[in-house]
């Protein structure tokens, strides 16, 4: 049982209740609390650091390679391409407004795609001209051959380059974020991990692990790849991200961060290091888990990929490797919505987790 001085404490009622502290869960207390400080907000969050994407993810501050672009159009068709890239260039833009280059270790070094032929190519003039009203540009992506020995990508046959992106440090960002919810009046569980939520007419009850509870008016899912325990009926599928990190490498001519293949592989430069991942589109049904592994068969490939198409003439060491589980559906438009009288969801952000969740911040705090 627990004291009188708890319960009107920490498990005291509050007005607003998140679960999950990652990107979407502080913008969204973040949004909440600018809209109406008034209102009391507790983020609930299982482990001691926000896990799963945000404090898992590569650091990239981007919002659609050339060819990601054109597969989502020929999937979701214009309209819905241009609203998410949309939605991912103003998150980018408000992390920017919000916290200054040095605190989060932002550079605006540029984003860039290997291409292996040309075919992209033919679409990227009508590309360009969609984007135009969102990034400003007359041309957001551009040829850039010469930068491919620049860069020390020999083998590369063609680079494509977008001067909106570039990278940041999101375990900073992360901290950047908790401390505005700290100033905003945000209260935080963490270790704590939500069992189940039961809805009356009148307010929502969170019962938590053990034989606590707390009431709320509104409940906020925002946990991502780790939803389908609260919400089964939506189209959420955990993706698993593998990636690693080399030793410092002397002379490395890496700087920006890189796409290939629709995305689906993603590297930078870390100083004078090398971060790599992705690859999951060569095993889909095993990286499809919640699960914080990496895989022999995985970890084998991106060290291929790393020798033969990022440092061929190099012999390098890895330093680190981990995971980190992403959340993907049939499409890539995230899922923000009420679910109930009281229960709200922002989820499913596609692996653009760092560039969405500002807006959809924003969103869910409309619709509460």
């Amino acid at each position: 049982m627990n004291s009188i001085w708890e319960l009107e404490t920490f498990y005291r009622k509050r007005e607003i209740v998140i679960i999950g502290s990652g990107f979407s869960g502080l913008w969204t207390a973040i949004a909440i609390k600018e809209k109406h400080p008034e209102k009391s907000v507790l983020i609930i969050e299982r482990n001691a650091v926000p896990l799963g994407a945000s404090t898992r993810n590569a650091g990239f501050a981007c919002f659609g390679s050339l060819t990601e672009v054109i597969a989502d159009a020929q999937k979701m068709g214009w309209e819905k391409t241009l609203d998410l890239v949309t939605m991912r260039f103003e998150g980018l833009q408000k992390i920017r407004r919000y916290f200054k280059s040095d605190e989060i270790d932002f550079e605006l070094n540029g984003g860039y795609e290997i291409l292996n032929n040309d075919e992209p190519l033919k679409h990227i003039k009508e590309v360009n001209e969609k984007l135009k009203r969102i990034t400003g540009l007359e041309e957001t992506y551009t040829l850039k051959q010469h930068k491919i020995e620049e860069f020390g990508l020999g083998r590369s046959p063609f680079l494509i380059e977008n001067p909106c992106e570039g990278s940041l440090h999101s375990g900073k960002l992360l901290q950047k974020l908790l401390e505005k919810c700290y100033d905003l009046k945000v209260e935080f569980l963490l270790g704590t991990e939500v069992e189940n939520i039961d809805e009356t007419p009148h307010e929502a009850e969170v019962y938590l692990s053990g034989t606590t509870s707390i009431k709320a008016d509104k409940v906020i899912y925002c946990t991502n790849a780790f939803s389908s325990k609260f919400l089964k009926n939506e189209n959420i599928i955990p993706a698993r991200g593998q990636i690693l990190l080399t030793e410092p490498i002397e002379g490395l001519k890496l700087n920006g961060t890189f796409h290939y293949d629709e995305g689906f592989y993603y590297f930078r430069n870390l100083g004078n290091r090398v971060l790599l991942g992705g690859g999951r589109n060569q095993d889909f049904k095993t990286e499809e888990t919640t699960a914080f592994e990496t895989t022999a068969f995985l970890q084998g490939h991106l060290e291929d990929f790393l020798k033969e198409v990022i440092l061929p003439d190099h012999n390098v060491k890895i330093a680190l490797r981990w995971s980190g589980i992403m959340a993907m559906g049939n499409e890539k438009t995230p899922i923000v919505k009420q679910i109930s009288e009281r229960q709200f969801c922002a989820v499913r952000l596609s692996g653009m987790g760092v560039a969405l969740a500002p807006v959809m911040g924003e969103n869910i705090a409309e619709l509460i």
